[in-house]
């Protein structure tokens, strides 16, 4: 079984941070695909370790990733 969920990279110092939002686990990578990779390492450990009950509590099943403009100064 398999899952889509969202990975937000962001460049940080001298490497990359990646957040999975649904869920609330980061990790990071000296590149964007290094930490992608260290992501998903991430996830699939949380999935084989977590209870379903955990799982549900901790899963945010709607998510909206969208930009608006904001007025500055």
């Amino acid at each position: 079984m398999t899952r889509q969920l969202t990975a937000i990279i962001e460049r940080e110092e001298n490497g990359y941070v990646s957040l999975c939002p649904e869920l609330d686990i980061a990790s990071q990578g000296e590149t964007i695909e290094q930490a992608r990779e260290n992501l998903r390492e991430a996830l699939e450990l949380f999935f084989e370790c977590a209870s379903p009950e955990e799982v549900k509590t901790r899963l945010h099943s709607e998510l909206y990733i969208t930009q608006l403009e904001v007025a500055v100064g």
